[in-house]
């Protein structure tokens, strides 16, 4: 199993593994409350890495973790929300349908006002070596931020630096993380069906 260290946060990719991957604005929740996250992140990753008995019950509490994440940025005050541009929103969706059988096979996405989730399965490029997780958000991230810029006349970092990630242990899991992505504008209280949001996607019709 592999970890990398990018920045502060470590990065577990096992070869072939199918990956929850969250990015979102700078600025889009208050420092102390994403140290925090951080700290119970690193945390877990760390005891995952090291294997044992303790190592399944922190695989479960790491995810769970992700969607504590995910429900400070559906309700925080505080932070931009350029994502709700529409011009914005769609050419995000543009670039990560782009990326799509070249870096990885894609899965499930949602773009929500001030963060993206993807699950993608980076793809082979040797023997037990798959395209990196730093490359694939790098990928999106610094593409979409110039374009974004652009569009809103303004200058500097537009996403967060680091990305929190989870992978799957089962094809059960990966069908319920696309239901949880697909499921995230209700999550939020922005409509009662999924279908009706234009922002998202999944390449199964039915993730049930």
């Amino acid at each position: 199993m592999k970890m990398i260290y990018k920045r502060h946060l470590p990065h577990i990719q096992p070869p072939g593994a199918v990956i929850f991957i969250t990015f979102r604005l700078l600025g889009s929740l208050p420092i102390g409350c994403i140290e925090q996250l951080k700290a119970q992140y690193r945390l877990l990753s760390n005891i995952i890495h090291q294997g044992g008995k303790d190592t399944t019950s922190a695989i479960r509490e790491r995810g769970e973790l992700l969607y504590r994440y995910d429900d400070a940025l559906h309700f925080s005050n505080s932070g931009p929300h350029h994502l709700k541009n529409p011009v914005i929103a769609r050419m995000i969706c543009d670039i990560i349908h782009y990326h799509d059988r070249l870096l990885y096979d894609l899965f499930a996405y949602c773009v929500m006002s001030n963060h993206v989730h993807v699950l993608v399965q980076p793809k082979q490029i040797a023997e037990e070596e798959f395209v990196p997780l730093e490359k694939i958000t790098h990928s999106i991230k610094s593409y979409s931020s110039g374009k974004a810029n652009k569009i809103l006349n303004r200058q500097g970092q537009f996403w967060e630096h680091e990305s929190f990630d989870h992978y799957c242990r089962s094809e059960y899991e990966e069908k319920e993380i696309s239901k949880y992505i697909l499921n995230n504008p209700v999550k939020a209280g922005l409509l009662e069906h999924s279908a009706e949001w234009p922002w998202s996607y999944c390449a199964s019709s039915n993730p049930a």
